[in-house]
């Protein structure tokens, strides 16, 4: 590993702190090296707060030594004026001279420009250091930008025996869902929703598990809920529709229109054409919502649709410890497997659609 790629890991370190809290925002870390000492570093925390080449420069206590010092970036400085303004334009006014990115900000506003308003200024500027790993780290904010759709994450757990779920009646299943994973893995899975934008049901696994889809056994933000309700059959008492987080109900535009309901701040209601390719006109509400990463935690339809589509990016799958002997039959693991984890006697298997 050579010096560049030494900083600009570091950068994606400090950029990771920033995982769940940025959107719609990438993750950007920068650290600024002095004779081969870092003397300042930080990393975006929140859209509308100062990115990490703002907090980096704020953190060197002698601003003298900037114009001797050579700033590093995990993705290329904004040029434009957003919520703050351009770190370019800082970067220049404070000085610095060498600049060392590790990859090219895809959003149009920015993408080359920052790098050229740097250049236009007598910058050195230095590209592509890890690019790779730095368009890892932000694998949400180039799917969006690229594709124009969320990075989608499936997920779900199933018995040994390859069920998500037992055969059940109302009577026996009273809207409360069946555990197939242990306590770790379920505090696990909060962590995950408070990293991701949004997570996303059908209706079937609304009415039988009532879900919150919130993040009450891990800190952090709630993901935004999103209900596949053609029919709008979910009925008011249900969790999801308490407006305790906002939530975009996905309905058709006939079930819409004999609602009364109205849309609130935090209960939205949107219509897709359920003629079309369903999983594509999912993708456009939530690309209209600038969601750039969604959770699909089911059930067993909702999912296969997005297999089916190849309109996936990931799949995080849990086997328990549990045998169902029938029910409801888990998906077949789709796409390259990635690796394995036991938790606790729960193994998880991540797989990636190449």
């Amino acid at each position: 590993m050579n010096i560049h790629e030494k900083y600009i890991k570091r950068c994606i370190q400090l950029a990771e702190n920033g995982l769940g809290t940025t959107y719609p925002n990438p993750m950007v870390g920068s650290v600024i090296v002095h004779n081969k000492k870092i003397i300042g570093e930080g990393w975006h925390h929140k859209a509308g707060e100062p990115h990490a080449e703002v907090n980096a420069i704020n953190s060197v206590k002698d601003k003298s030594l900037l114009k001797k010092a050579v700033i590093y970036v995990s993705l290329e400085p904004c040029s434009h004026y957003g919520k703050t303004p351009p770190c370019s334009d800082l970067i220049v006014a404070s000085g610095i001279k060498k600049i060392v990115i590790g990859s090219v900000d895809p959003f149009p506003a920015v993408s080359g420009k920052g790098i050229k308003k740097l250049m236009d200024a007598g910058c050195e500027v230095i590209l592509g250091i890890l690019d790779a790993e730095c368009k890892a780290l932000n694998k949400r904010f180039f799917t969006y930008q690229k594709h124009q759709r969320p990075y989608i994450i499936l997920k779900w757990a199933q018995s040994v025996d390859g069920f998500l779920a037992p055969i059940s009646s109302e009577e026996n299943h009273p809207r409360e869902p069946v555990w197939i994973t242990n306590k770790y893995s379920q505090q696990l899975v909060h962590k995950w929703r408070s990293e991701e934008a949004a997570i996303l049901v059908g209706t079937n696994t609304a009415v039988m598990d009532n879900p919150k889809l919130n993040t009450r056994l891990w800190k952090g933000t709630n993901p935004v809920r999103v209900l596949l309700d053609r029919q709008l059959r979910l009925t008011d008492d249900s969790a999801l529709l308490d407006e305790s987080i906002k939530t975009i109900v996905i309905c058709g535009e006939e079930a819409r229109n004999s609602n009364t309901k109205t849309s609130s701040e935090n209960l939205i209601f949107e219509t897709i054409d359920f003629e079309k390719e369903i999983t594509s006109e999912i993708c456009k509400v939530l690309y209209t919502h600038c969601i750039q990463s969604v959770i699909i935690e089911g059930g067993a339809t909702t999912l296969q649709s997005f297999i089916d589509a190849g309109l996936w990016d990931e799949a995080r799958i849990f086997t328990g410890d549990a045998h169902f002997k029938k029910g409801i039959k888990a998906p077949l693991p789709p796409g390259t497997f990635i690796e394995k984890n036991n938790y606790t006697g729960d193994m998880l298997r991540i797989y990636h659609n190449d």
